[in-house]
């Protein structure tokens, strides 16, 4: 197979675009099932609550369920670190199998574990397992996805392709939302809290099992097979030590991003429900359609990225986001019509894809094979931990002093700091960001 070499680590065999296709789409598939599981378990433990955690007070129960959420989003940059040093080591397409599969019986566990009622506490203590290993499994695939499919890229339509791992997250979430609106329609509140629940946890563990069958048939990272297979410090903490520089770009470039990532996917819908006043049946409308637009504004933004370079896209959503956050807030809390809100979340998500369209690819470049997972998941993994996680508490934190305002300034300081580090922390790696003009 011919050979064609774009930098000394990025050398790659000569693929025909369906082979990378079929190839970058079993590799970012499960990003899409395993988001479905994730938001699956937010959208409906307004229901299933009662059966794991009973308490007199509802409130209690669904805190008790957002704990458990939270555990598990906390988990994920330990397996950062797991799958990062398995996938640096055993290979791409080892990692991400196993992910799918501990996903996939997560889900199938859920679907079927008993309730309080009938095994006791052992209810509450599974659902906890379950949700950690799923934390494990979910932090493990950006890293290693990130790095399978810049690996397997074409070199003239990397972005392009890397793009679809966040095609794939945002469609999970969508296609989360979408089971939610069909079962709210055929069942019932009772029914769905009697039985209903399981349905989508079980769709979800078919997903996954196909997922899995899937990856089974995908091939390996070429980069891995040349330079991976007989290194014995791969994938190793001591080695990625080596790296620190890299580190802090993926923290820097990681903060800001999943900050106002999460802002306008996941708190901007609470915003418009207390803040604005909405009504939630708008409310659900408008995330669906904007989450719509965002997922086809992904491949655009990645393919505009191997014309013109990756750092351009990245500055435009530093600045955005800096510049943008507090006007948009602003517009939006004084927004009467469905049409103006929508247009106002557009407008945010348009600003977040020249981040959430190239993030990985450009993570990925940052480091050799032998630590690529690794070097990317691991300090992806830990800050969006910290900083992700907690979007929705500093919110309503702050709202609850009666200060939200100063929120939307935490938003464009973060963005601020990721500002700093495209613009002069990437100059360094110039050379590997420039896309067709350096292919």
């Amino acid at each position: 197979m011919r050979k064609i070499t774009v930098n000394s680590d990025f050398t790659l065999p000569v693929r025909s675009e369906k082979q990378i296709a079929s190839n970058v789409l079993k590799g970012s598939l499960g990003n899409l099932i395993e988001w479905f599981d994730w938001y699956v378990y937010a959208s409906f433990a307004i229901y299933f609550s009662g059966a794991f955690f009973p308490a007199h007070n509802p409130t209690a129960q669904l805190l008790a369920a957002a704990g458990v959420f939270a555990i598990g989003f906390f988990m994920r940059p330990l397996g950062s670190l797991i799958m990062g040093r398995l996938a640096d080591r055993h290979g791409r397409r080892t990692a991400l199998t196993i992910s799918v599969l501990i996903m996939a019986t997560g889900s199938l566990i859920i679907a079927f574990v008993p309730t309080y009622a009938i095994i006791g506490i052992w209810s509450p203590l599974i659902l906890i397992a379950t949700r950690l290993l799923q934390g494990l499994s979910l932090g493990g695939e950006y890293g290693t996805s990130a790095t399978y499919l810049s690996e397997m890229a074409s070199p003239h339509h990397r972005g392009f392709y890397a793009s679809f791992q966040y095609v794939t997250l945002i469609a999970g979430q969508l296609f989360a939302l979408l089971v939610q609106i069909v079962l709210q329609n055929c069942y019932t509140n009772a029914q769905l809290t009697a039985f209903g629940w399981r349905i989508p946890f079980g769709i979800g563990a078919i997903g996954a099992l196909v997922v899995l069958w899937l990856r089974l048939s995908m091939e390996e990272s070429d980069q891995f097979t040349r330079h991976n297979q007989h290194q014995t410090k791969a994938g190793t903490l001591r080695l990625l030590m080596r790296y620190p520089k890299q580190i802090v770009i993926v923290i820097m470039m990681t903060l800001g991003g999943t900050i106002y990532f999460y802002t306008y996917t996941t708190y901007l819908q609470q915003f418009m429900i207390n803040s604005v006043g909405m009504a939630k049946e708008q409310v659900a409308l408008i995330n669906f359609a904007a989450l719509l637009v965002m997922i086809i504004l992904q491949p655009l933004f990645g393919a505009l990225s191997d014309r013109i370079g990756r750092r351009p896209l990245l500055i435009f959503f530093g600045l955005g986001a800096t510049l943008g956050t507090v006007p948009l807030f602003t517009l939006l809390s004084h927004a009467t019509k469905d049409w103006q809100a929508l247009g106002l979340m557009v407008g945010a998500l348009v600003i977040v894809s020249g981040y959430t369209s190239i993030n990985a690819i450009v993570k990925a470049e940052l480091f050799p094979s032998e630590i690529r997972a690794l070097g990317v998941g691991l300090p992806y993994g830990l800050t969006v931990a910290l900083f992700g996680g907690t979007v929705n508490y500093v919110a309503l934190w702050l709202r609850s002093l009666h200060h939200e305002s100063l929120f939307f300034w935490y938003v464009s300081l973060a963005a601020a700091i990721s500002l700093y580090a495209y613009v002069f922390l990437l100059k360094a790696h110039r050379s590997q960001f420039e896309g067709r003009k350096r292919s």
